[in-house]
């Protein structure tokens, strides 16, 4: 068999690490790639359009790539349209940008995983802004609307009222798990047969989950390292925690 070759976004620390360590533990060419990076890593800003493109460029020089683990994400203090804005150009823009760049460029049996949230629960979110993540006809251009208006009613202070929490973050997990749904069904006639699913983590012990959380790095990380080492006949449009597909 081949080298796999994998690619974890947000890989300097936390999950992102451990990620990378269990997947080359399992004889898997790893690409660990950070916004910060050091000797080893590769410079990877996923809100960069040109940073995503140089490397799609490099990947496909080397060879192309087997697993894609979008990692990389914020949970930033306080709360308006900026920080709604910064937080789902990161945690959704920055794993939708990373996967469309580097799709073109998967082998057959291609894996993409998205780090995603008990947060991310559509329990977050109520009335007809539930009802449209919910809905299984939701598409790309759909779901982009759908964020974009969280966005503006958080300017106007009307969020509340029309079903959103006051949570940039559990709204960017929320609109990434439909992602997941979403790419699945784009990628349901590829022939090459790539499996895209979504991972909860828990509460784990890192610096964004703090040290009081119960969970280990290793615990979070091995579903995402599960997934990302599915057989053919795996599962896709999934959410998962523990190896098992928990509710959206």
């Amino acid at each position: 068999m081949p080298e796999r070759t994998a690619l974890v976004t947000g890989a300097n620390r936390g999950i992102g690490a451990e990620i990378v360590r269990q997947l080359r533990d399992k004889g898997l060419r790893v690409l660990a790639a950070s916004r910060e990076p050091r000797d080893g890593f590769v410079s990877l800003d996923v809100t960069s359009a040109g940073d995503v493109a140089a490397l799609a460029r490099r990947l496909g020089d080397e060879g192309g790539l087997d697993v894609l683990v979008n990692n990389a994400g914020v949970s930033l203090e306080g709360f308006g349209a900026d920080v709604a804005r910064r937080t789902l150009d990161v945690n959704l823009y920055g794993a939708m940008r990373t996967t469309d760049a580097l799709l073109p460029v998967m082998h057959v049996g291609g894996r993409i995983v998205m780090i995603s949230s008990g947060m991310g629960e559509l329990s977050g979110v109520r009335g007809a802004v539930r009802e449209r993540f919910a809905d299984p006809g939701l598409d790309r251009a759909g779901l982009v609307d759908l964020v974009e208006s969280f966005v503006r009613d958080v300017a106007a202070g009307t969020h509340a009222a029309r079903g959103w929490p006051s949570n940039a973050y559990s709204v960017s997990k929320i609109a990434l798990n439909a992602l997941v749904r979403v790419l699945a069904r784009e990628l349901a006639a590829d022939p090459r047969r790539i499996l895209v699913n979504a991972e909860n983590p828990g509460w784990v012990r890192t610096r964004m989950g703090g040290s009081s959380a119960p969970r280990s790095v290793q615990d979070g990380a091995r579903t995402a390292v599960w997934l990302a080492t599915l057989p053919g006949d795996g599962p896709t449009g999934g959410f998962f925690r523990d190896e098992r597909a928990i509710p959206w």
